[in-house]
């Protein structure tokens, strides 16, 4: 009864063994398996990271030199969705930031800073235009003047409010009109026309929306005002 009795504990000892060895082999195995994938998975991430493109200021395409600001502009789309202004990775003007409307959309940055100084939008179907020709009046030489149309930003406008804003540099301003979608950066004191300026005819047959020309978007680099 002793040896039958000893035989079993061997038994069970060398089961309780065997049956430890095998576990601990297979949570080895699971363990260099988990380690394996989580280098590998690490190897991966690593390589996406530098192959991932840089992003630039405003999300423009590639970076701006030196003394320049960045900027990064769009019109609005019909009467649904307001344009936006980017300078220097800050969102000027925005749905988002609730501070578009209807017609001229127009941002003040002070052209050495590159800081805003103002937004403002003039509503060009049921306002008056007197306002914006006052604001205009008001911009002091070395301020970057951005504007961007959203539905309608023509109607009200007469010949002195098209001078001045020609005057910024915009070389459109003279025959934008009815729900036309235009985009423009310029500034006060400029002695050339700028080159940042885009403008799409709001045509029947050419339409991307019912009534309303495609958005336009433009993105560069602002010299920055040098003393």
């Amino acid at each position: 009864c002793f040896l039958t009795g000893a035989a079993k504990l061997v038994v069970v000892i060398a089961i309780f063994l065997l049956t430890f060895y095998v576990i601990s082999q297979v949570f080895e195995i699971k363990m260099d398996a988990n380690l394996g994938h989580i280098f590998a998975r690490s190897a991966l991430d690593a390589a996406a990271r530098s192959t991932k493109p840089p992003r630039y200021k405003c999300g423009i395409s590639k970076a701006c030199p030196e003394k320049h600001f960045a900027f990064k502009m769009s019109s609005g789309a019909a009467n649904v969705v307001g344009p936006k202004i980017c300078v220097e990775d800050n969102v000027l003007m925005s749905g988002v930031k609730n501070n578009v409307g209807r017609g001229i959309n127009m941002a003040l940055v002070n052209g050495k800073t590159g800081e805003l100084l103002d937004t403002k939008f003039f509503d060009m179907w049921g306002g008056d235009v007197a306002p914006l020709i006052e604001f205009l009046k008001t911009i002091q030489d070395g301020t970057i003047v951005l504007m961007a149309t959203y539905d309608d930003g023509a109607t009200k406008l007469n010949e002195e409010a098209r001078r001045l804003i020609a005057e910024l540099g915009s070389t459109s301003i003279t025959n934008l009109g009815f729900r036309d979608n235009w985009v423009f950066c310029g500034g006060k004191g400029i002695k050339t026309k700028s080159p940042f300026e885009q403008h799409i005819k709001n045509n029947k047959d050419t339409n991307k929306y019912e009534g309303w020309p495609e958005v336009v978007e433009m993105e560069g680099c602002i010299p920055q005002k040098q003393d």
